[in-house]
């Protein structure tokens, strides 16, 4: 077998993607705080609207990826995966990944202007209507039924809905626009307040066709789905990196038996090989976000292996996290348990890291291991 290695640009981050980080964490810092989002996990609300509506309108974090003749920056996917590996540095309750991330890219795919204009702007938040555990490697199933302009059904398990207007409603007939309150959101219980999963129910909700089902439909969808995958790795990377800050620092300056507990090797040793799982996830999202911004055709072997890495890191930098933090690692007060609920959340969203390395085995024509009986 032979594999052949596709010609990539610099993965190191630009000037651009430095300053766009500084403007996202100086805002993230002072507007989205973990205790801020804590409290938040306890409250009605639980998405930020108003930092999202910041986020969105003012830095123009929805328009990255959108051209400038439709409204947006003008930019590609390797900015708005830096602009993910921030939020999740915050956990921050925003519907950046739904909105900004599966729904543009859908969209672009598909041409609808207008609603990119909206999106991309600020002015609206759309989710496209498919269970945050789908993984994306094939053709999407749907329980939606189309009925002339009507539609009947329900979807289980979708993220960021809760805070959307606009729902994109993938069917057998096509690609429907529904208005939020046409139709029925109901929230699920999910181990993650700060990305709150709903199921969605359609009763004759009255729907606007805004692309034909088909091959290109269905390409699009799947192509939604591996941007998504992309900007969720960027995301687990961030977390993965604010949990080893978090624990160096406390390290650093708790004592213990008189004695620094930073000072005693086991525990640099367990730091150091956090600190390298770390690296190599690094390396594998920026390789993903660059295929995402030029279209490489190695994308989907590119998500597949980001999430496989990515997914499995930031859970463990998460349990590291709360290890070394000692008893108060364990408490509600104490950060730690929103990174590790949101690792263990996302390590299910868009496909486990098993269905990608599976996906990855027939992507380069690994075979299979024989079974012996």
């Amino acid at each position: 077998m032979t594999v052949t290695t596709p010609e990539t640009g610099n993965l190191l981050y630009t000037d651009i993607e430095d300053d766009l980080r500084q403007s996202v964490r100086s805002l993230l810092d002072k507007r989205c705080q973990w205790g801020d989002v804590l409290a938040r996990t306890e409250s009605a609300e639980l998405i930020d609207t108003r930092l999202w509506g910041t986020l969105a309108g003012e830095l123009g974090c929805a328009a990255m990826p959108v051209p400038e003749d439709l409204g947006g920056a003008g930019g590609s996917w390797r900015e708005a995966a830096v602009v993910a590996e921030e939020l999740g540095r915050a956990v921050a309750p925003v519907p950046f990944l739904g909105s900004a991330g599966i729904a543009t890219a859908l969209l672009l795919e598909l041409r609808v202007t207008e609603l990119l204009a909206q999106i991309a702007s600020g002015e609206a938040t759309a989710v496209v209507t498919i269970p945050f555990a789908t993984a994306p490697s094939g053709a999407v199933e749907t329980s939606v039924e189309v009925s002339g302009d009507r539609l009947r059904g329900k979807v289980s398990g979708v993220v960021d809905a809760g805070s959307a207007g606009i729902l994109l409603v993938p069917t057998a007939a096509g690609l429907f626009q529904v208005t939020v309150d046409d139709a029925t959101v109901t929230e699920s219980v999910s181990l993650d307040m700060t990305r709150p999963i709903s199921d969605i129910t359609f009763d004759d909700a009255p729907a606007r066709k805004i692309a034909d089902a088909g091959s290109e439909l269905d390409q699009a969808v799947v192509k939604a789905l591996h941007i998504g995958a992309v900007l969720l790795a960027s995301e687990q990377l961030g977390l993965a990196e604010r949990c080893l800050d978090l624990t160096v620092e406390y390290l650093a300056t708790r004592r213990q038996f008189a004695r620094l507990l930073g000072s005693y090797q086991a525990l640099k040793h367990r730091l150091a090989d956090v600190w390298v799982l770390i690296t190599q996830a690094r390396a594998v999202a920026r390789y993903a976000a660059e295929c995402a911004a030029t279209g490489s055709p190695d994308l989907p072997v590119a998500v597949a292996l980001a999430q496989a890495t990515c997914s499995e890191v930031a859970q463990q930098a998460a349990e590291e996290c709360i290890q070394l933090h000692g008893g108060i690692g364990f408490t509600w007060e104490h950060p730690a348990h929103l990174y590790l609920k949101r690792a263990k959340a996302d390590a299910i969203g868009l496909g486990t890291a098993a269905a990608h390395r599976t996906a990855l085995a027939d992507l380069i024509d690994v075979p299979a291991p024989e079974v012996r009986t």
